[in-house]
């Protein structure tokens, strides 16, 4: 659940958004930065906050351009703009080599296996999956608006864009470990 946390602001920027792309800005806007705040007081290392400081980042700018321009040509691609950041944010921490899931599975795993090569290989690979997954949901995004494909398919790709690297996400960890200790074990 702490992956999905940071993810909040983006599913109810997708939701209100049905009310005006600038109400579901502001909605993220103020959602993440109440989660960044929150999670900030409570002792998280700014190192598993990485998303969220981008949330708001790109919920900031995305509340003045969309007050400021509500009817701007950039509105209907609202969706995959969003997707386009966070897969520009998940791909930019794997190039600098600090993948913003390590900072989360910090959270849930022992300290003695934070510095071991398995422990980071997951977290760039699982990285990585959410970057792949973010890219080909915008760029699915950008063909359903062009081709009018409406709410429906630009859902299912949103939703697709989400639970496929949830999913992943939820199994990789624990199958990486077996094969790890399967490679190490001595063989007979």
């Amino acid at each position: 659940m702490t992956y999905l946390r940071g993810f909040i602001p983006w599913i109810a920027f997708a939701v209100v958004s049905s009310l005006g792309w600038q109400w579901g800005a502001l909605a993220g806007l103020v959602i993440g930065a109440v989660l960044l705040v929150q999670q900030r007081r409570s002792g998280v290392d700014a190192d598993a906050l990485v998303l969220e400081g981008s949330t708001v980042i790109f919920f900031a700018v995305l509340t003045a351009l969309s007050f400021a321009r509500p009817h701007s040509a950039l509105e209907p691609y609202d969706g995959a703009l969003a997707l386009g950041w966070l897969a520009l944010t998940a791909w930019l921490t794997v190039a600098v080599r600090r993948p913003f899931t390590l900072g989360i599975a910090r959270r849930q795993a022992p300290r003695e296996v934070w510095g071991t090569p398995l422990f980071r290989r997951i977290n760039v690979v699982i990285t990585a999956v959410w970057a792949t997954a973010f890219t080909l949901s915008a760029a699915a995004l950008i063909v359903v608006q062009a081709a009018d494909l409406g709410g429906t398919a630009s859902t299912a790709v949103q939703v697709a864009g989400f639970v496929l690297p949830a999913m992943f996400t939820a199994h990789y960890p624990e199958r990486a470990r077996a094969r790890a200790l399967q490679q190490t074990a001595p063989r007979s």
